[in-house]
């Protein structure tokens, strides 16, 4: 059988999108439920299934980097059932929020008799384009299911046949349900240039939201002619304040970077006081090595105070390059650098703004409150680690990343965020005023059927 080429094969899963549009905007809530509690039950009855899949993956790891690389590879992309289950729940948890869609945040009646309402309406189509696993799949399509959004998705290559056999399992059920056909899709194209070409497709494609590694995301920015509504991107600061209680600061940090290093909020850059540097560098550095194995940039002065650590199979500290202090790790990667006064702090950041989430650690009220107004991100956070900015962590529910750009809405992506606002306006026969009339009694004449 002869594979149609990507462009084309593309383009027509975007018509059937957007043909689907509609339908799913008229989708009740009723039916969204029904179709959510499906869903979770089917995952976890074909758990078998989706197994066998992700073993198909683990097969077609390359094997020519290493044994040790291949071990690694297949740590990250091995599901097991406690992974399904968890899937399932995602889905469950979008049942505990309630629905945005048409919900009403104001209402006023103009001096004419108009009733004005603004309500909450469905985006369109939202392509999802990811490098990450299948919960990110399974995440994308049940918030998207949930605010009538019709959701494309293209998933990291690597687990192509498990997002095959998710996907498959989680469409046929939604059908049954009443979810529309097409107003789920998707790709099952693993090359790159399909994640192009879907946002490439204005005509069809409404918004975007890509989630995964920097390069994927600074590759969507930079090719899309499509809006992104979602970016994870921007730097993440630890500030450890003059008036900073030490302890704290020093469970922050190491909480901020390795719980999870690879997350998007994961910590960058902690910037220290040169105050009280001596106090808390030493113990915290050498539990960033010692401990947790974390690869260490320092600033000239971080470096000259502690010196290149001996550490059995570890580094120490290394002189931080000037591309060092722009670089988003997600990875167990970090630098240090130790700041004349709060002035530099705030400089420093600003430098290398928009940012993803900022911490300031301090007992001063006061110049907390100026760090917050003045630094620009998509969360401050005061004396709480730069893990904490996320939807389930506000209790705002699930979330498809964070948007750390200015536009559309800062912060973490959630149900009430894939939505736009829309005016709906009941008249009872209101017209534009002056109300046009002929401008001559001889056009009234010819008007008029008497003549």
């Amino acid at each position: 059988m002869v594979e149609v080429p990507l462009k084309l094969y593309i383009q027509g899963l975007l018509k059937q999108a957007k043909a689907s549009a509609r339908s799913m905007a008229c989708l009740s809530s009723s039916q969204k439920t029904l179709a959510l509690q499906a869903m979770a039950e089917a995952l976890v009855a074909e758990t078998s299934k989706i197994l066998e899949a992700n073993e198909r993956d683990l097969q077609l790891i390359p094997r020519d980097g290493g044994q040790q690389a291949h071990r690694q590879a297949a740590e990250r992309i091995r599901v097991n059932e406690e992974d399904i289950q968890h899937m399932a729940d995602t889905l469950l948890a979008c049942l505990a929020f309630p629905d945005p869609i048409g919900e009403m945040s104001q209402a006023w009646m103009t001096p004419d008799g108009m009733q004005v309402h603004t309500v909450r309406a469905p985006i369109g189509v939202l392509g999802v384009i990811s490098d990450l696993g299948p919960l990110m799949m399974v995440e994308s399509l049940g918030m998207c299911l949930k605010t009538n959004n019709v959701c494309v998705y293209r998933g990291g290559p690597e687990w192509l046949q498990t997002n095959q056999a998710i996907f498959d399992c989680l469409n046929d059920v939604a059908k049954e349900q009443g979810v529309p056909e097409g107003a789920l899709l998707f790709i099952d194209r693993g090359a790159p240039e399909a994640a192009l070409e879907i946002v490439r497709q204005p005509q069809y494609v409404q918004a975007v939201i890509p989630r995964g590694r920097a390069s994927l995301r600074n590759g969507i920015v930079e090719h899309s002619r499509v809006p992104v509504i979602g970016f994870d991107g921007g730097l993440c600061h630890v500030y450890v304040d003059q008036d900073a209680d030490i302890p704290l600061a020093q469970t922050i940090v190491v909480n901020a970077k390795v719980q999870d290093p690879t997350a998007s909020n994961a910590m960058d850059t902690v910037l220290v006081h040169r105050s009280v540097s001596r106090h808390i560098l030493p113990g915290l550095t050498r539990r960033l090595l010692q401990e947790y194995r974390v690869v260490l940039n320092g600033c000239p002065k971080t470096v000259s105070m502690l010196g290149v650590l001996e550490m059995t199979g570890h580094l120490g500290i290394k002189d931080a390059e000037e591309a060092d202090w722009d670089k988003k790790f997600q990875t167990l990667a970090m630098n240090i650098k130790v700041v004349q006064d709060r002035q530099e702090a705030l400089d420093h950041i600003a430098k290398y703004a928009p940012g993803h989430t900022d911490t300031i650690v301090t007992r001063d009220y006061d110049f907390a409150m100026r760090f917050a107004r003045e630094v620009d991100s998509s969360a401050v956070m005061i004396n709480a680690s730069t893990r904490l900015n996320g939807g389930e962590q506000f209790g705002l529910g699930p979330e498809l990343g964070t948007n750390s750009r200015r536009l559309h809405s800062r912060g973490p992506l959630t149900l009430a965020k894939l939505t736009m606002e829309k005016y709906m306006v009941l008249g009872t026969g209101q017209l534009q005023q002056p109300h046009p009339v002929p401008q001559a009694y001889e056009d009234a004449m010819m008007l008029s059927s008497k003549f």
